[in-house]
């Protein structure tokens, strides 16, 4: 595991390049906004590795009053690292709340993986937000 990275809250200065590794972000103009908007509202973490942003994490608080971790991205050069359990115990660390939260599709078998590695436990399924693929629900208890 890669640990000579920083994780810090990411800045105005730093949308530029969070969109730039974020294929997503780079072709839906709705994921610019979003990007934008969470690190104006300071719930981005950004991972950086040798000064570049690598990655990025949103931590929101409005999940039933849980923390609820509504995104993780890291950059396809960064990926298998261990860039995303470092920016996932950088929001438990930063999580005002006795529960984090996150989801992810049930075709997303990398995520679970990487979810259930970082000490997260299934709490639930979502249906009907993306057809055919339900959402997976997983906590991680923080006290």
């Amino acid at each position: 595991m890669n640990t000579n990275g920083l994780i810090r809250q990411a800045t105005p200065d730093d949308v530029h390049a969070l969109i730039e590794l974020d294929s997503y972000a780079t072709a839906h103009p709705s994921r610019r906004v979003f990007i934008n908007d969470a690190v104006i509202r300071q719930q981005c973490l950004v991972a950086t590795e040798a000064g570049q942003c690598a990655g990025y994490l949103v931590l929101t608080h409005d999940f039933f009053n849980h923390g609820f971790v509504t995104l993780v991205v890291v950059s396809a050069e960064h990926q298998r690292q261990g860039i995303a359990l470092r920016l996932l115990a950088a929001a438990k660390a930063a999580c005002k709340t006795t529960k984090l939260f996150a989801s992810t599709n049930e075709s997303n078998m990398a995520s679970q993986a990487m979810l259930a590695k970082a000490g997260f436990v299934p709490s639930g399924r979502i249906e009907n937000l993306d057809e055919d693929d339900s959402e997976l629900v997983y906590v991680k208890f923080i006290r």
